[in-house]
């Protein structure tokens, strides 16, 4: 079955730092472009981050320098590492294979003040 499962959300203060990981199954994650977007309430669903075949990344402007996106190739995993979390990072964190237009079931990040 293909499909990812996104986990590591919860509550974190402002400052802090959590960890998502995107499990993938069915497909191979280091041969796809895969991504995570983040979704607010009443917002529309943005790109974050994107890793490449080639380990090559991309971030939104307002994330560079605090979220980090990486690969874990034996695990078949997608990390998004999120430091120095600000209140506007809350949002619902969803992970994406856009070749295969497969999205997980998201994971909710609260950051309070």
């Amino acid at each position: 079955q293909v499909q990812l499962v996104e986990s590591g959300g919860g509550l974190a203060q402002a400052g802090g730092s959590l960890r998502l990981s995107c499990a993938a199954s069915g497909f191979t994650v280091s041969n796809y472009v895969m991504s995570w977007y983040r979704q607010a309430p009443g917002k529309q669903r943005d790109q974050v981050a994107i890793i490449t075949t080639v380990g090559g990344t991309t971030y939104r402007d307002s994330v560079k320098g605090r979220f980090t996106i990486a690969r874990d190739n034996a695990k078949n995993l997608v990390y998004l590492q999120m430091d120095t979390l600000k209140p506007e990072d809350t949002a619902v964190y969803y992970c994406n294979n856009p070749v295969l237009d497969l999205w997980g079931q998201g994971t909710q990040v609260t950051v309070s003040s």
